[in-house]
């Protein structure tokens, strides 16, 4: 028996008695057990859990009125999102042993209202990468097809929610690394507007990218979740004061205007599977009563590269702080300071985070300056420019998520551009900040799974999900 994949049938059964707390936490217990040989988890907070669900157990039974509103609801989390008394280790040697001394508001905000977490999650190293294989715990393996990858960087995430060992999986979203790996493992995956969520205890790799996402198989679901963790957090400054998400009812419909590019239907790069599909989606929406249309976006060329560009020279500097001096990884022999913080980081940071980190460093230095970090800062607000024109004529951009199937494993690892070249149909949302949500479509050939993103303007995530609600219950 498998537990539900519906947050509210799971808290009618409890509050019925047809099935205790206890009891679910131990069917997704067995469930990673079973799943043991795709390395989802690197570490399982069992003894842990099944303490916090007996105690769940007994406040249904005694005082029910007081259930917070995500009871019942089991998470794993990524192993960058601190919390309080937990490793957390961005899956670095860097920061091996390192035990969070708080939580994050996106974490004490779920624990507030009930929920239980099972543990965190494998990712690519300080959540660079797009293969989940950048880690010292190891890559993990896609359960729809084990040779291949689960995308990245959040992919064990992904794998977490399609392999049912938990209901919903908090992950980051730098540049797609909720939505791309959600794609690969056929289930849905939410990046909201920038400074909706908290990023008060995420590890830091681009601060003006980074946002933490939702990974779960209903919309509704990811709804609730958003509305308890969204909101402004005096412990972060670049959280926003915005509207609360609305709720939306399955029974209302409404049309919506959708546009997609000209640019990215014509890719080469593009599966010609997923344009299919992408074309099916399309029809679908039109039958259903919405205006979709074709539009032209002349800077698609520069999405990646004005994204690794930001994003390299952020982490350059965001990273500077693990020198061995104050916490995680230490070299013990060395001769001085100095030789103590290369040495460090040297053998504390793995190849693809060193890359990015010289990366970075390039792109600010002296005569460097200019012709990169200032021009891709120029072109991201071109870039800005442009969808927000696009957001006046529509409600929402459509995109395919991934531009073909999950590479086979170590594919990727010997051609860092061609990885870095997969993430174009995501950064658009990270570059202007949008709330984006990747939803499954039709299966892929070997069974594995192809997806579609819709893109809305900022602070729109009550629309968005309420499209994504219907689309997903029209399918």
């Amino acid at each position: 028996m498998t537990p539900s994949k519906d947050l509210s049938a799971i808290q009618q059964s409890l509050l019925s008695r047809q099935i205790s707390v206890i009891n679910l936490v131990d069917q997704y217990l067995k469930r990673i057990a079973e799943s043991d040989s795709l390395n989802i988890y690197v570490e399982v907070y069992a003894e842990e859990v099944r303490e916090k669900a007996r105690l769940l157990d007994q406040k249904i039974q005694h005082n029910p009125s007081s259930l917070g509103k995500l009871f019942g609801a089991v998470f794993s989390i990524k192993d960058v999102i601190c919390q309080k008394g937990h490793g957390t280790t961005a899956a670095s040697k860097m920061l091996e042993g390192f035990v969070s001394t708080y939580s994050s508001t996106a974490v004490q905000k779920i624990l507030d209202e009930d929920a239980l977490i099972i543990g965190r999650t494998n990712c690519d190293e300080f959540a660079m990468g797009s293969t989940n294989e950048n880690s010292i715990y190891g890559p993990t393996k896609n359960g729809l097809d084990t040779t291949r990858v689960p995308g990245g960087s959040s992919g064990a995430a992904a794998v977490s929610v399609q392999q049912e060992t938990c209901l919903i999986a908090l992950g980051s979203d730098t540049g797609g690394s909720v939505r791309q790996p959600a794609a690969y493992c056929g289930v849905l995956g939410f990046k909201p507007t920038y400074g909706r969520i908290s990023r008060y205890g995420l590890i830091a790799y681009a601060s003006s990218f980074d946002q933490i996402g939702i990974i779960g198989h209903q919309v509704r679901d990811i709804g609730k979740v958003l509305q308890v963790i969204e909101g402004y957090d005096p412990m972060d400054a670049t959280s926003s004061k915005t509207s609360p998400t609305r709720e939306w009812t399955s029974d209302e419909t409404t049309s919506f205007s959708v546009a997609y590019l000209k640019e990215v239907m014509e890719h080469n790069g593009l599966d010609a599977e997923i344009k299919k599909n992408l074309n099916d989606v399309i029809h679908r929406m039109r039958s259903y009563g919405s205006k979709v249309s074709e539009e032209s976006f002349s800077l698609l060329d520069y999405l990646v590269p004005t994204y690794y560009v930001l994003t390299t020279a952020e982490a350059s500097s965001n990273l500077s702080r693990y020198d061995g001096l104050r916490y995680g990884y230490s070299h013990k022999e060395a001769r001085d300071i100095h030789d103590k913080i290369v040495k460090t980081r040297t053998e504390g940071f793995g190849m693809e985070v060193k890359r990015r980190i010289m990366m970075g460093t390039f792109v600010l230095s002296v005569g460097y300056f200019d012709a990169y970090f200032l021009k891709a800062q120029k072109v991201r607000q071109m870039i800005v420019d442009q969808i927000d024109k696009l957001f006046e004529q529509y409600d929402f951009l459509l995109l395919p998520t991934a531009s073909g199937k999950p590479p086979l494993l170590g594919e990727s690892m010997s051609d860092p551009v061609k990885m870095y070249l997969s993430d174009i149909f995501t950064v658009l949302a990270n570059l202007g900040g949008y709330p984006a949500i990747s939803i499954p479509v039709h299966p892929h050939a070997k069974g594995l799974s192809t997806s579609y993103q819709l893109i809305a303007k900022s602070n729109d995530e009550s629309r968005l999900l309420h499209f994504a609600g219907q689309l997903t219950n029209m399918a």
